[in-house]
């Protein structure tokens, strides 16, 4: 089995739906501590005029150490219109602007107060839109009982080892300075770094801006195009593999 893990990201971009599409099982690693600012509650559209904005949830105030999983929506706040008025300014320029806002609607649509719970939720909403039904799963739901991580790259390893079933583990580019493949080899796991080949579209301001949200991809393009997006993609080879081939 493939399987790919990552935290709950809102709306992320092409290549987190593209890690989802192409393994068997992606896991949504919610048991770590939350980090201010990063893309667990908020993320990148085009504004108006050009360049760039967030569109984000507003959250419950909380302590430093608290984990992803206690992470708490200030639903007190009117936050899901504030978000569909920021996205009006597509309406003039975006092909696919009534789909998308659908789209965004439906993925919105949920009683929760756990950014846990809405991320995945948001993230099945927009893979049924795209094509493709994903087999997201949340950790700590699983009650799955792991060693203990002695570094950063072996929660992966050991989720995988955990559940005796994976062959396979794909990552992000990001993980190629610090993830050490032996480790993988020796539990005869297949060590994969994905890196997606962000495609230009036409956003109609004059330039393209890259990695913004998939709502930004889904305004300007259709499903089948973005289907071919999220399959436009490479391996790219660890720290030890550019060694051995030295040698």
């Amino acid at each position: 089995m493939k399987l790919g893990i990552m935290q709950p990201y809102f709306f992320p971009y092409l290549g987190y739906f593209s890690l989802i599409k192409n393994t068997d099982e992606f896991i949504l690693f919610d048991t770590v501590q939350f980090i201010k600012h990063g893309w667990i509650e908020r993320n990148r559209i085009l504004k108006q005029g050009g360049d760039w904005q967030y569109v984000a949830v507003p959250l419950e105030k909380h302590s430093l150490d608290t984990k992803i999983m206690n992470i708490k929506i200030r639903n007190s706040e009117d936050w899901k219109n504030k978000i569909l008025s920021q996205l009006t300014q597509y309406k003039r320029k975006a092909p696919y602007y009534n789909q998308t806002i659908e789209v965004v609607k439906k993925a919105l649509d949920i009683d929760t107060d756990s950014i846990v719970v809405l991320n995945k939720h948001i993230l099945e909403v927009v893979c049924e839109y795209l094509g493709f039904c994903p087999n997201i799963k949340i950790f700590s739901e699983m009650n799955l009982k792991i060693e203990e991580a002695k570094a950063p790259d072996e929660w992966a390893l050991n989720i995988c080892v955990a559940m005796g079933n994976v062959n396979e583990y794909w990552n992000p580019p990001g993980g190629i300075s610090f993830f050490d493949k032996t480790k993988y080899d020796k539990k005869n796991i297949e060590l994969k770094f994905q890196s997606i080949n962000l495609q230009p579209y036409v956003q109609r301001i004059g330039y393209f801006e890259p990695g913004l949200s998939i709502i930004d991809v889904m305004m300007f393009n259709q499903p089948s195009d973005i289907l071919k997006f999220l399959d436009d993609y490479k391996f790219m080879e660890s720290e030890v593999e550019k060694t051995l081939c030295k040698k």
